[in-house]
């Protein structure tokens, strides 16, 4: 058995000061429900589900209409339905601050040149009255959908907010995003509305988006208006000889054309639509990988309780946080940025590169605008670590409370760093969920202690387990990652799904009545978890299996190694080939010297079994616009799938894509002569 490595443990005062201890003993004295400690609080959790999430609505305020139905109805895990008779807007209840706080900084909007941006919550509330407003004269009414093209910038997130009050169903991508990108996401759900950015500067350039806008709106035939973000119109007045007219004509639809800082200039209040809880707040996609995305929808009401959950328990946010994410806005921790200002949180954008002018760009950030709390990526976390940045030293971060790493794994080293390095005293938690929940499953909680490699435990009302493959919950060994229990902020339906098959078949076919996330993960004896990788990326070697991310935190760890990727393809015949993808650190080459070193390390620190059967030099590895690592479809390209089965307009970077599919093809080809 692997000895646990403990990196923190919170204090008892901490711990007291927290809102979820508060939470605690708000129940024992109102409810009569007594629990000491985590793992006491989650099991009541999932062995009342509906008291816990009445609960939830009740702690918080819930800004709404309760009704006096159920908590929920259904006869299965996919068939339920939350709160029937109860109405909730998602806009409603992260613009309440503006009535207690009104001159406080709500967002905070920095670039990379452009200088920093402040709005107060009585200013935010103005904004997004003003174009929530706008919509309605567009006649944007309930069910319509908005879309945008926008980096995460302060305007996105009174779009948002705009859409919401109105009752549209929100949806946006990355201004990385090409036309086939964006027409694979936004011509399904037919938009009424379109909103993109003039320009933007990132890396170091100035990027103009203007010339992308006839060629996007043509892609689109629903649009019926278009919303330019009108940012640089004095910065860069040369780019405007680029802006379509008053009106023009898209695919099939005339489009008419509108300018954001012309219809925000005079604040109104926002009249909020009162829509039922369940009614679809925005669309989220699946990765996309292979074949068109699937347009995942989430209703306001589930979102909201999940959002006081996670936002206000898990994470401890209130109006003294300040929060930092470093996230694109196609990416559902985007989301999650936005969240925070249902507690009162300060949240701050930033469209330019997290990279430039240095890796150390989130700490810059951190510094300067006193963050209490940063989310990001671990690749992002274990560049900067590579980078040889000892943040200790340069900066200081009184403020930094709690660091929340997502998208893939966080390498041991990394955990390592983060404590000798960054700062003694902070919570380091690493989650598990994803834009299926747009929440997570597994997370930080503030009760109990910090070990290298592990999350350290179950989201309340989340009746998570490890499933073998009988279907049987087991303990101390790899499984699948489940849960048994239905949660609000499931999607309310996949878009263009009209009998549910779409649905049922991403989560819910392996293990009846169970929703099966597609991890493999260990559930410790003690409680907390470790996630192995993606189940559909397993390594089995003769039989026994091992996570992908297991192998690659090990390699990666190896001086001279940036980054990795393995993978585990049956090639016919019984035949089973593993390769080791490895891309070097910076003036290193993958010579016999670091080939020895990388086979060493896997042999003495995983097993002989999983020395790979190849190590091949890469340029990069191939992962999707989120960060997540794109190592099943290249697998089923090594298994002889059609690589047009690979979507590359979800890739961060084709040409990545390219390598490793010309790659396959030569070793497929070299199989069958």
């Amino acid at each position: 058995m692997t000895t646990r490595e403990k990196l923190w443990q919170p204090s008892e005062e901490r711990i007291r000061q927290s809102p979820m201890y508060a939470y605690q003993q708000w129940l024992a004295d109102k409810k009569g429900v007594h629990t000491t400690g985590f793992a006491e609080l989650h099991r009541w959790s999932v062995d009342n589900l509906d008291d816990f999430w009445e609960s939830i609505w009740e702690y918080f305020d819930v800004v709404g209409t309760r009704g006096d139905g159920p908590v929920r109805t259904g006869d299965s895990i996919e068939k339920t339905t939350w709160f029937p008779g109860a109405s909730v807007n998602y806009a409603q209840n992260l613009l309440r601050h503006v009535h207690t706080m009104p001159d406080r900084e709500a967002v905070v909007a920095l670039h990379e040149s452009d200088p920093r941006e402040s709005y107060t919550w009585k200013e935010l509330n103005g904004k997004v009255g003003a174009l929530a407003a706008a919509l309605r004269d567009m006649g944007v009414r309930p069910g319509d959908r908005v879309a945008a093209v926008l980096p995460n910038i302060a305007e996105t997130i009174i779009a948002l907010l705009a859409s919401a009050t109105v009752g549209a169903v929100w949806s946006v991508v990355n201004t990385d995003f090409g036309e086939s990108g964006i027409a694979d996401r936004f011509a399904q759900i037919e938009p009424k509305v379109l909103l993109t950015v003039d320009g933007f500067d990132f890396n170091g350039t100035y990027r103009n988006m203007l010339p992308q806008i006839e060629s996007t709106l043509g892609v689109l035939p629903s649009v019926e208006h278009h919303i330019l973000i009108d940012r640089h119109r004095d910065s860069h007045p040369d780019t405007y000889t680029d802006l379509p007219g008053q009106e023009s004509t898209g695919n099939t639809t005339s489009v008419t054309h509108h300018r954001f800082s012309e219809l925000t200039a005079t604040p109104q209040d926002p009249v909020y639509e009162p829509v039922e809880f369940s009614h679809p707040l925005w669309i989220l996609y699946s990765s996309g990988t292979t074949g068109k995305p699937k347009g995942i929808v989430h209703g306001h009401g589930g979102i909201v309780l999940d959002v006081y959950k996670m936002v206000g328990l898990h994470n401890g946010s209130d109006e003294n946080t300040r929060l930092y994410f470093a996230v694109a806005t196609t990416w559902m921790v985007w989301n999650l940025m936005v969240n925070v200002l249902a507690l009162g949180s300060t949240t701050i954008t930033y469209d330019g590169s997290p990279a430039y002018p240095s890796p150390a760009r989130l700490f810059d950030i951190a510094e300067s605008e006193n963050v209490t709390e940063i989310g990001t990526g671990a690749a992002l976390l274990s560049l900067i670590e590579k980078a040889g940045i000892n943040p200790s030293e340069s900066y200081k971060l009184p403020h930094l409370e709690h660091i929340m790493s997502t998208g893939s794994t966080l390498p041991g080293s990394t955990w390592r760093w983060a404590y000798e390095q960054v700062k003694h005293d902070f919570q380091l938690g690493s989650s598990s969920g994803g834009t299926d929940i747009c929440s997570g499953i597994l997370g930080a909680n503030p009760f109990d202690p910090v070990y290298v490699n592990e999350l350290q435990g179950k989201v309340l009302g989340v009746d998570a387990h490890a499933f073998n493959a009988q279907g049987e919950s087991v303990i101390g060994e790899v499984g699948e990652l489940v849960f048994t229990q239905p949660l609000p902020n499931m999607p309310v339906m996949f878009w263009n799904d009209p009998d549910g098959s779409k649905y049922h078949d991403a989560y819910f076919a392996d293990f009846p009545g169970v929703w099966r996330h597609g991890d493999w993960a260990t559930q410790l004896p003690e409680g907390p978890w470790i996630i192995h990788g993606r189940s559909d990326s397993t390594i089995n070697r003769g039989g026994i299996r091992m996570g992908s991310a297991d192998i690659c935190d090990v390699v990666d760890q190896v001086p001279g190694v940036a980054t990795s990727m393995v993978i585990g393809a049956e090639v016919g015949d019984g035949d089973y080939y593993m390769p080791l993808f490895v891309v070097p650190a910076r003036g290193h080459t993958l010579d016999e010297d670091l080939k020895s070193a990388i086979v060493e390390a896997i042999r003495t620190k995983i097993s002989p079994r999983y020395v790979p059967d190849e190590l091949i030099e890469a340029p990069a590895v191939p992962r999707t616009r989120t960060g997540k690592l794109m190592e099943v479809p290249i697998k089923k390209v090594f298994q002889g799938a059609d690589p047009s089965t690979i979507n590359r307009t979800a890739a961060e970077d084709v040409a990545t894509v390219d390598w490793y599919v010309d790659f396959a093809r030569q070793r497929v080809r070299k199989n069958r002569d």
